[in-house]
């Protein structure tokens, strides 16, 4: 449960928002110490006072996460087989989507890294927080459930719209309850994933186009408000749909392990094995040179801390060789952390890609399959299905034409089809932004930048709207990512600039 300073502050916000009066706080706030493990937002809800779309908004301020409306969503019942149904209830989530290696995970306190990381390790997916209501959800939760056990297929929300219905040929078990209260506009789908046909999360209400300085990359005007890039503004390159008829084939690829961990190895042995890659393994430094010698690997997955030889050693020996300096190393560690160390270690000893430990299976997979397909990390070019891409160019076709209501909508369809394209979520954020929509844009950009960590316009847009939400601590980090990859040196000193100007 959110502890008294998460509840304090969403009172603050539910008082910004001129949701509550304080006299209606106050109220709100002894009804829920009467009742124990109540919670703020469903007290709220439950007694009228506050709707729930809108006080989903205030959650997702408060989290900085996008809030999930339930009674909007479709969900394959399928995805609750991942969670226990007990476990649903304890901790009040529920799996809405599932995308390949991702989980999409309603949650009435997603600040909860503990239940995350569980998750994450129990299902071997990578897990997308969203916020939820916990009185719905916890409605939500038994009435899914429930009819898992009945043998139904998917939970229809009562608000689900129609066409989503329609296009999985579903048919409304029980009547469409009436409409919410007209003032209040349901929001629309951010994405759609394949797997879940109506999902909808909180939007805010369009606050319409800020007109915004120039951005703080030029030494004649360091301390002015950065802006947002224009949408769609660079060239876009050529959309290539996926081929998955090239490429060497499975049993080819040769991955060396190197840590002296027995069970570290035997695990990622056994996934990569099921993956059809080959592993050779070695547990100290002298064994992982030798045996790049004897049987040249396609990737290096390599710990920093070896008996022996160091792993940086490794690194700038096989960096620096003419016959194996072109092989990608992924290193790994637990002691040194942090996105500087892992600038550092790129620009001076050549790694790859760099994952700390403990990792998440998952995200070494990741890894280890970019580097096997001669992919950049940091890489921003990507391929993109024909759907998604046709889902880019009318978003693109539809900013051009001043209408950003349906850009967003087609970049969130393309989202759905395509969960991990940087181009659309880095677009999204940007369309998010120039509405004003800050905190709809920050969690788009974040997950571009999580698929892209290099790439300079997201990071510097991530800052910008950090920056305007008022996120003065997290504007700098970014900022200080963006200084590491900005692209000259004169961007590189605007940026400087505006960092003296934040202190």
């Amino acid at each position: 449960m959110a502890g008294s300073g998460d509840k304090k502050q969403l009172g603050k916000i539910l008082l910004r928002q001129k949701l509550v009066t304080p006299d209606e706080l106050d109220e709100l706030l002894d009804e829920q110490r009467r009742t124990p493990g109540a919670r703020l937002g469903s007290t709220a809800v439950m007694s009228g006072k506050v709707d729930e779309v809108d006080m989903l908004r205030a959650l997702s301020e408060q989290h900085g996460l996008p809030g999930i409306d339930l009674a909007q969503t479709v969900i394959p019942l399928e995805n609750l087989q991942l969670i226990p149904h007990d476990i649903a209830r304890q901790y009040l989530i529920l799996p809405f989507s599932v995308k390949d290696e991702h989980l999409f995970l309603a949650m009435a306190d997603p600040a909860d890294k503990r239940v995350i990381d569980e998750i994450e390790f129990v299902t071997g997916r990578k897990v997308f927080p969203y916020v939820g209501v916990s009185g719905p959800l916890e409605h939500t939760i038994e009435e899914a459930y429930a009819q898992l056990e009945r043998g139904e297929q998917y939970y229809v929300g009562p608000h689900a719209p129609e066409e989503y219905l329609k296009d999985l040929g579903l048919v409304r078990a029980t009547p469409r309850p009436p409409p919410r209260d007209p003032k209040h506009r349901p929001s629309s789908p951010r994405f759609r994933p394949p797997s879940t046909p109506a999902m909808a999360v909180v939007t805010k209400e369009d606050s319409g186009v800020l007109a915004a300085p120039e951005v703080p990359v030029q030494r004649s005007a360091p301390r002015k408000m950065p802006t947002l890039d224009d949408a769609f503004a660079s060239k876009v390159a050529p959309l290539p749909t996926r081929d998955d008829g090239t490429g060497a084939s499975a049993g080819s690829r040769c991955v060396l392990i190197v840590d002296d961990e027995d069970d570290i190895r035997r695990m990622l042995r056994r996934v990569l094995n099921e993956r059809d890659i080959e592993v050779v393994e070695a547990s100290r430094g002298s064994e992982a040179l030798a045996a790049v010698r004897e049987r040249e690997p396609d990737v290096i997955l390599l710990d920093a801390m070896l008996p022996e030889i160091h792993g940086f050693d490794i690194c700038r020996r096989i960096k620096g060789s003419k016959k194996y300096g072109h092989i990608p190393i992924i290193m790994v560690s637990a002691v040194y952390r942090g996105w500087r160390f892992a600038e550092d270690l790129k620009q001076s000893y050549g790694v790859n890609e760099f994952l700390e430990k403990p990792f998440k299976i998952s995200d070494v997979v990741t890894a280890v399959e970019r580097a096997l397909e001669g992919k950049d990390p940091d890489e921003a070019a990507e391929t993109l299905s024909e759907e998604a891409s046709d889902c880019l160019e009318q978003g693109i076709n539809a900013y051009r034409a001043g209408d950003l209501d349906t850009a967003i909508q087609h970049l969130q369809r393309g989202i759905g089809l395509d969960p991990l394209a940087f181009r659309l979520h880095y677009h999204l954020g940007l369309l998010y932004g120039r509405r004003e929509q800050l905190f709809e844009g920050i969690q788009a950009l974040e997950t571009s930048v999580d698929l892209s960590p290099r790439n300079f316009s997201a990071l510097k847009n991530l800052a910008v709207l950090y920056q305007r939400a008022g996120f003065k601590h997290k504007a700098r980090e970014m900022w200080e990512r963006a200084l590491g990859a900005a692209p000259d040196d004169e961007t590189r000193q605007g940026i400087k600039d505006h960092l003296v100007s934040l202190l």
